[in-house]
Formats: C-alpha cells, structure tokens, sequence
C-alpha cells in the first residue's frame, strides 16, 4: 500500500502556525512581487477569490471581508515543509517528497498493522510536531492514492484519512471521480477523452489497454494500470539531479540601468553555480535572456536570448557570472524598460568528469577551492552572507515584498517572544 500525504492549504497553514489570530480568517498568498494569489486558505476560497487572480483585481474583496494579505515567504514554507518531512520519515521505511507539502509513503509490508489508526497517528504527530494539518490517502498504487487524498479532504468524517483497499470500493469511487481530476491527466488529455465520451476514472479503465497506448502512449498506459491497481509508479526515494537550472525573478520595478540589470544576473548565474555544485555537476552551456513586461502595451517591447557554450564545463560561480555579463553585453539594448534577466545552464557532466583545459586547470582548481569555502561560510552564517564582488549590494532590483511575515523559524531576529 502506497500513502500520500498532503499538508492542508500549506502556504496558509505556515503563517497560522506563528499568528493563531489568523485561525479562522481568510488568507491569501501572493506571487513574485506581490503580483497574483497563489495559495488561499478555506476561507478565502469560500469567498470566491480565483487562483492566479492579480491582486489589484481583489482590493474591495479584501477590503470588505478582512483578507489577510502575505507575501509568498519562501523561506518559511521551505523550513516547515522539512519539519514535515522529517517527522513523516519516522512513520514509514520509505519516503518520497514530491513537492513542498506532498509526500508518498511506501506502507508495504504493514499487512498485519492498524493502517486507518496508523495514519491517524502520523496526522496527530505532524500537527502536533509542526502544527500544520495534514490530509491522507491510502491505496495500492500512488494514482488510486491522490484519489484517495482528495476524498479524504472533502468528506469531514473521514477525518483527514482516507483507504482505498477493497476492490469494490475502489470501482465505486471511480465511477464517480471526474477524469479531469484523475493525476496525471492535464488539460489537453482531459479535453480528449471527454471527446471520446470518457468523463469518470471508471470509463478510462474500460478503454482497451491497446487503444490507450496508442493515443496516449506509455504514461496514459501506466495511469490505466494504475487505476485498476497494478503499481507501475515506483517511489523515488532519491532526489533526481536536474538536467537544467533556471534562475530568475522579476525585478520589483521596470529597469533601464545596465548596472542594475548587470548585477542581478550576476547574483542568479551566482545562485546557479551554488545549485551545479549541491548536486556535484558541472554545466557545459548557459542561456542568458532579457525582456520587458509585455503587458505594458504603452511601452516599447524587446525580448532577446543568447545561448554560450563554455570552453570548459564549471560549475564556480566566478566562471558563470563572467560569461553571463558577456552574455547580457551582446543583447542588451538601451532605452527600454527592463522587466526580467534570467540565466538557464544546461547540458551538464559530473563534476569529477570535467576535461580540464590546459590553460585554465591552475585557475580552476583555485577556484575550486575558493567555492567550497565560500558554500561552507554561506551554509553556517546564512545565504549571501559571503558573495562575489559584482554581485554588490544594490536592492533596486530585488522582489517587491511589502506584506511578507517573519521567517520565525530560520532567523534570530524574528523568532517569537512569548511573554508569561
């Protein structure tokens, strides 16, 4: 049996942890800039406030209901989401953290236990531990189990757990649930078979096992045993080294100085290189990109990108911003203003499969060298705390965050005085 366990209305949760005053009342998260919601608690989502809505479109709503407003706190949610994790790991020998509040737990060979009592003790011990709630699902396979979860946070009695186990109910439950809703059936997919007359997970179990393979190749063939609960999803109990890297945020107001523009990018191919050397690889290739706000249709529009092929593969933040900076000197483009600069590094090697380069080996292996103590320094005091020169120390780039709360459980200062 395979669990699924998914914190309730994380982002929301994270900040009631620390402020119970907002037991109760409507929470909505906001993106990048404070641009768009991005997470809602219960409350908020009874009021009918739309995921993606930007936040300007919503400022009678949240004047007249009392709509809590935060900043998306990154640091926060990322700090609780591994106490979760951590307290989880202790309830099952096998753990997979797909996301930042979901994670499966492989509950085989736990015939002979309690499964309804044990999930309501992991739910007991998560909250109690962290004070985020959490919703369960258990089934034979990890599809049957985010159905399963689902059920479990719409029906109160079930009280955050839910079991699929016996067949017959596992048939009845999918002959009501929408193929839509079914993981791993995106839009385009979902429009198709309900084309074909296919509108509940049940339907999409009596196509032929043919005809799915054929329009819906061998991931549609993998979620058609997997609903008639035959596990063909395997627990990826590693995390999987990623093939690329992105780092971008949108400046918190339009920009025009090449400066500026220059100094950001330098902090996120910075940021790339500290990625590269946590998962030991090295990058052989790096895309810089630039471009206005395309929404601003008064204003003039230019986009570019420009891809770099590196003479050796590196993974030394001093390496990355060199060539970034060369990247960002061959597309820029005066007199416009500036939404967003990015750099994507790709095409990676093994950090010990470098071909080292004659002419550089000597000033790599320094580098090499300045990089782990700068990751040691930075990982014992705090991100950025020790940086590269042309990464400065302006702030008219960073993100717009006028409502953020305090990271209460990463930062000295901003841990909670409780007076008794």
């Amino acid at each position: 049996m395979i669990g699924i366990v998914d914190c309730n209305n994380f982002y929301a949760s994270c900040e009631r942890v620390f402020n119970p005053g907002l037991n109760g009342k409507p929470i909505v998260i906001l993106s990048n800039n404070d641009g768009c919601v991005i997470a809602r608690s219960n409350e908020a989502k009874a009021l009918g406030i739309r995921m993606g809505v930007p936040a300007f479109e919503i400022k009678n709503e949240i004047e007249k209901y009392d709509i809590r407003v935060f900043s998306s706190n990154y640091t926060l949610y990322g700090d609780m989401s591994q106490r979760v994790m951590s307290i989880l790991s202790q309830f099952a020998p096998e753990i997979e953290v797909y996301s930042i509040d979901e994670a499966f737990l492989n509950f085989n060979g736990f015939k002979c236990l309690d499964l309804m009592g044990h999930a309501r003790q992991i739910a007991k011990y998560t909250s109690k531990g962290t004070g985020i709630p959490i919703s369960i699902g258990i089934a034979p396979t990890k599809t049957l189990a985010k159905i399963a979860n689902k059920l479990a946070k719409k029906n109160p009695a079930s009280k955050g757990v839910h079991i699929l186990a016996d067949q017959e109910k596992i048939i009845a439950v999918l002959r009501k649930f929408p193929i839509e809703d079914v993981w791993g059936v995106g839009g385009r997919y979902a429009n198709f078979l309900q084309r074909k007359g296919i509108q509940t997970a049940y339907d999409f179990t009596n196509l032929p096992k043919a005809w799915v393979q054929k329009e819906m190749t061998v991931t549609g063939l993998r979620m058609w045993h997997e609903l008639q609960g035959m596990p063909l999803i395997a627990l990826e109990t590693k995390e999987a080294a990623k093939k690329n890297i992105c780092t971008s945020r949108s400046f918190g107001s339009m920009l025009a100085d090449y400066g500026i523009i220059e100094e950001a990018l330098s902090n996120y191919a910075a940021r790339c290189g500290e990625k590269l050397r946590q998962q030991n690889s090295a990058t052989r290739q790096l895309m810089i990109f630039l471009h206005t706000n395309e929404h601003r249709k008064d204003l003039g529009q230019y986009a570019k990108n420009i891809v770099l092929h590196l003479p050796t593969a590196t993974n030394s933040s001093i390496e990355l911003i060199k060539y970034a900076r060369k990247g960002l000197k061959m597309i820029y483009q005066p007199g416009f203003l500036y939404k967003k600069v990015g750099v994507v590094v790709s095409d990676f090697v093994p950090e010990l499969d470098i071909q080292q380069n004659i002419f550089s080996a000597e000033s790599d292996s320094r580098q090499a060298v300045a990089m782990k103590v700068m990751d040691k320094i930075n990982s014992k005091l705090g991100s950025g705390k020790l940086k590269i020169g042309s990464q400065g120390f302006s702030n008219e780039w960073k993100l717009r965050q006028e409502k953020l709360s305090p990271c209460y459980s990463t930062r000295l200062t901003d841990i909670i005085t409780i007076n008794v």
